[in-house]
């Protein structure tokens, strides 16, 4: 199946991908960093994964979700009938255990139906002992057991686990499956249906309190949704993706673990939940980057595991032939180990974006800032490898120097507005050098763009960023010349990629789709250019570019006409968030906060 086949299902701590015939195809239990027990994803069906669906050939299909929440129905017809699949994790309450509940029920005519679950822990890579239990089967390897408590009599077969049953016109058929672990017992399992209204209830109250009521709200809750259920409810992460390895490029080697949070993503990540009014959540994620970040400030990553986790070592799994043979498949991420300046640019933009929004900022915290910008002063003149993460020399890129400017501006604001200590003169002074070797360094008279390092002639999408936080007016002369060569030079039948890969060394092979979230920067830029007609009618294409259920991958293949990357990509539906803002007013900036709630 094709990336955009999948929907999302999650209970706030893990998630999981089921396709449009019925089969759930990636599942991390019990954690989103887990390892899979369901891999087919990267695979095939040999590597995990749980059907249900008619025995007889699909005619037609459609799915959806219901409103305000993240209960997916799919409707799967045949020549004989009708049934519809609800799918749902119920939200995860401490102390509970993971659970996947499926509910089929019958529309029209009579269906024959098939059960087919394979469940293979580690990634695809180890076959569990299967045993028959009152209410179905356990599955259980090393640390990990799977109860499927269901009335529909299922068999071994091959090392697969299968059954049949027929379903008529008003008739039902549940399907719990839990995570536990094996040294315990299964324990007592929610009935479907118990689970099934507090589910909907309890999406029901999170969406209610939704205070966004600007332009293209129905997309705007759809993504804070997205939002919601990549944020891990107990340390507050929100995480770029629940996937790893989708690839950037198809049969490519460009496929990398995204199951942890970014620094990159914070400032955008935490205005688009203000701009919704979920100021509990803004609160517990910004929480979430303070706790991250705390300690010496040279030993600050770009990325940190779903509790902080600060060792993510990469490795790749060699028994994965990777989706349509994108390999290699990597657990883990490299990057963590970086150098990247933007990072404490986005620190500072956090804070920023709390204090504005609350009208205030702790003493405490303000003093672990205050060591992070003491540090920065030390090094923003170095090279680093980018917010993109390249694997190639480090530069001195434009974005990188630009967040850096970003730290010492918020400093100077943060101080002044709040009366909290610290040597705001020379902080002001370092923001102008900063700035002035900006000018002067990374623009390009000749072409009349800044540029993706100091004296290069790439592009890189990151320079759009330079009215989105400020540095210069969205109108200034300097941001319409960028905005119309990056147009030029890194456009795709209108949609941005990154950078270019002809003429970027990060240190890999390939090319990759158009980044989604450049695209929605695009938007903002535009619009903060005044050209919003041509913001708005982007910005509409890139929300046709979403699936049927509203989700957005990371990047769009305009030659393959696909979605590409790790899915659904937070990054790309927060972008979109922050493009409907500014689209819907007259002033905002993406990368400034919410006025306060009243």
């Amino acid at each position: 199946m094709r990336i955009e086949d999948y929907a999302l299902v999650g209970d706030l701590q893990t998630a999981a991908l089921v396709g449009r015939n019925g089969s759930v195809d990636w599942l991390c239990l019990p954690r989103f960093d887990s390892a899979a027990c369901f891999a087919a994803l990267l695979g095939d069906a040999t590597h995990g994964r749980w059907l249900i669906g008619p025995v007889d050939p699909v005619t037609r299909t459609s799915r959806r979700y219901r409103d305000g929440t993240l209960i997916l129905e799919t409707d799967l017809e045949t020549a004989d009938g009708a049934v519809r699949l609800i799918d749902f994790m119920p939200p995860r309450e401490p102390g509970t255990r993971p659970q996947l509940t499926r509910i089929v029920q019958g529309l029209r005519g009579r269906v024959r139906m098939q059960v087919e679950l394979v469940v293979r822990f580690e990634y695809g890579s180890v076959v569990p002992w299967v045993q028959r239990v009152p209410d179905g089967v356990v599955a259980q390897a090393g640390p990990d057991a799977l109860h499927l408590a269901t009335s529909v009599p299922l068999h071994g077969h091959e090392l697969t686990t299968v059954g049949e049953f027929d379903l008529a016109a008003g008739g039902t058929e549940r399907f719990m499956l839990t995570w536990f672990p094996p040294y315990q017992p299964p324990g007592l399992v929610e009935d479907a249906y118990s689970a099934l209204a507090r589910t909907e209830q309890w999406w029901l109250d999170w969406s209610g309190r939704c205070r966004y009521t600007g332009a293209y709200r129905d997309e705007v809750l759809r993504s804070l949704i997205v939002l919601k259920a990549l944020t891990d409810r107990q340390t507050g992460a929100v995480l770029a993706a629940p996937t790893t390895s989708l690839p950037e490029d198809i049969g490519g080697e460009r496929n990398w673990d995204y199951r942890y949070t970014w620094l990159r993503d914070s400032v955008l990540a935490l205005n688009a939940l203000l701009a919704g009014g979920y100021t509990d959540e803004a609160q517990a994620f910004a929480a979430c980057v303070f706790r991250a970040t705390a300690g010496h400030p040279e030993q600050m990553q770009i990325m940190y595991g779903i509790a902080g986790e600060r060792r993510l070592a990469e490795y790749e799994l060699d028994h994965l032939p990777g989706y349509e043979g994108s390999r290699p498949v990597r657990v883990g991420n490299a990057a963590a180990g970086q150098f990247q300046l933007d990072v404490y640019g986005e620190a500072f933009g956090v804070a920023a974006a709390v204090a504005g929004h609350s009208g205030r900022y702790s003493d405490r915290q303000w003093r672990q800032l205050r060591k992070l910008l003491d540090y920065l002063d030390g090094v923003w003149q170095q090279p680093d490898d980018g917010m993109w993460e390249s694997r190639g020399p480090r530069r001195h890129y434009t974005q990188s120097k630009l967040m850096a400017w970003v730290a010492f501006d918020r400093a100077v604001t943060m101080a002044t507005r709040f009366d909290l200590d610290g040597p705001v003169d020379h902080w002001a002074a370092t923001r102008d050098t900063i700035r002035d070797e900006i000018l002067a360094h990374a623009w390009d008279p000749r072409r009349g763009t800044f540029t993706q390092y100091y004296g290069s002639t790439a592009l890189d999408a990151g320079v759009l960023m330079i009215p989105l936080v400020g540095f210069l007016p969205g109108d200034d002369p300097r941001v319409t010349s960028t905005i119309d060569v990056v147009r030029a030079e890194l456009g795709h039948d209108g949609l941005l990629s990154r950078y270019s890969t002809d003429d970027t060394d990060d240190g890999l092979s390939g090319t990759e789709g158009q980044f989604l979230a450049c695209s929605f920067w695009l938007v903002d830029a535009l619009a903060l250019n005044g050209r919003r007609d041509e913001a708005r009618e982007l910005f509409e294409r890139l929300l046709g570019l979403a699936n049927d259920v509203g989700l957005l991958a990371e990047e769009y293949d305009v030659r393959r006409g696909r979605q590409v990357g790790n899915f659904p990509q937070a990054f790309t539906h927060l972008a979109l968030i922050n493009a409907a803002r500014v689209l819907g007013s007259d002033h905002p900036n993406p990368f400034e906060s919410s006025p306060p709630s009243t």
